[in-house]
This record gives C-alpha cells, structure tokens and sequence, in this order.
C-alpha cells in the first residue's frame, strides 16, 4: 500500500497517510475539503548508469587502460570512457 501526501484547504495544513487506493478514492469523496497533493518520488537508480552524471576521473582513468588492452585483439573495443 503506498503513501499518499495530503492538504487541508480549510487549515492548509500538509499530512501523509498510508492506506490503499480503493480507500483513496473513498477518503478524498468522505473528505471534499482535502485534496491530494503531488510529491517528487524517490531516486530508483544511480545517476552515474543513467547517464546524468559522469563517473569520477579516477575510474575514467581505468576504463581507458581497459580499453586500451582490449583494442590489441581483432575487434576495437565499445568500453564508452566519456
């Protein structure tokens, strides 16, 4: 069951509950004078595979002399340094 953040229009007052979404829509109807708010949700994954940040240049360093060994062989290595 997930959390659900709330505000009082009368006290404007901002609270979070806990319950499931058949008793949402059966809270908000009991309740005329509140209403759901949105919230910014929580990170789910690193930044750094998502391509939003780049990794440190300590580790860019290394990922190159991979690349560099790799690129002996026949095929060219894909091993992305940034």
């Amino acid at each position: 069951m997930p959390t659900y953040s709330f505000r009082d229009n009368i006290t404007n007052n901002e609270f979070n509950d806990f319950m499931s979404m058949s008793q949402l829509d059966t809270y908000l109807k009991e309740n005329p004078h509140i209403e759901q708010t949105i919230t910014v949700a929580p990170a789910l994954c690193d930044p750094t595979r998502l391509g939003l940040r780049k990794p440190d240049s300590g580790f860019r360093d290394i990922l190159k002399k991979i690349k560099r060994e790799a690129n002996r062989g026949i095929k060219r290595s894909t091993i992305n340094t940034w």
